[in-house]
């Protein structure tokens, strides 16, 4: 019997980027998943600050030659690998020189939010969907972390619907701590209907443009929700708990063994 496929899709992960604490729980998640027989491979953007020398990033010169069409223009984008120390793990970093080759992450050295914020989230969201494709691995379970991942469960759900390769996936999205309190622009929606399959009502949720919102649609559209964090707003919870028909994980402490991921990734892929 073949193993059960999870796809590790996060705006940060240890070492390669901390940003928040679960960073560190998303290297230790698939690590262990990988220890429970399921055969792991992680996407996460490889913003400028990641040391390419440091950790050993090398081009896959296979999966080059993709273009990803967003708000009319197409970027090239670069897929870059590195094997997660400790671990016999691959991890492919997403790389673009308009969004991601700066030497920043989300503000400028005046602290000044990027203008091109919503952009660089919607190119990276699309840019990890048709990386696998590329692949031709077709994952049985994706667990998005991270703001910038908070549209990938809708896209999954509409945009790559019909795409057979995502046809079995199921959904895993972490609500996490609010690490932003400025907006992607008032054309976001508009800009994140990136096919004929997705429309602006279809991403209603997320025309507020906050990170809120990026985590009330990503927990929406997701399978089931997990919370990554004990200082979350109390209407966020709240929220997220009146959803109907998801399993929803609690936080369980830094100090948890993760073994509530691994029973729910075993309870969704059964």
């Amino acid at each position: 019997m073949s193993k059960k496929r999870i796809l590790f899709i996060a705006t940060e992960m240890s070492p390669y980027l901390e940003l928040t604490e679960f960073a560190e729980i998303v290297n230790k998640l698939a690590i262990k998943s990988n220890d429970s027989g399921l055969e792991v491979r992680c996407i996460m953007p490889r913003f400028g600050v990641i040391n390419e020398r440091r950790h050993r990033l090398h081009e896959v010169v296979r999966l080059s030659g993709i273009n990803v069409s967003v708000d009319d223009d197409d970027y090239p984008l670069q897929i870059k690998v590195a094997s997660l120390p400790n671990a016999r793990l691959q991890v492919y970093f997403l790389e673009n020189e308009d969004f991601f080759k700066r030497k920043q992450i989300f503000h400028d050295d005046e602290e000044n939010w990027f203008d091109d914020n919503g952009l660089r989230s919607i190119f990276f969201c699309k840019g990890a969907l048709e990386t696998v494709k590329k692949f031709g691995w077709a994952p049985d379970l994706i667990h998005c972390s991270g703001w910038m991942t908070g549209l990938i469960p809708a896209y999954i759900k509409t945009a790559y619907k019909r795409e057979a390769i995502f046809s079995n996936s199921k959904v895993v999205f972490t609500v996490g701590q609010n690490t932003f309190q400025d907006k992607l622009g008032t054309d976001f929606v508009k800009k994140a209907v990136i096919n004929a399959n997705v429309k602006e009502k279809d991403l209603e949720l997320y025309k507020d443009a906050t990170n809120t919102s990026l985590f009330k649609g990503g927990a929406h559209f997701a399978d089931a929700v997990t919370i990554g964090d004990d200082q979350l707003e109390k209407k966020l919870i709240d929220d997220i708990n009146k959803l109907k028909g998801k399993t929803i994980v609690p936080f369980k402490g830094r100090d948890s063994d993760l073994t509530e991921y691994i029973e729910l990734y075993q309870e969704l892929s059964k």
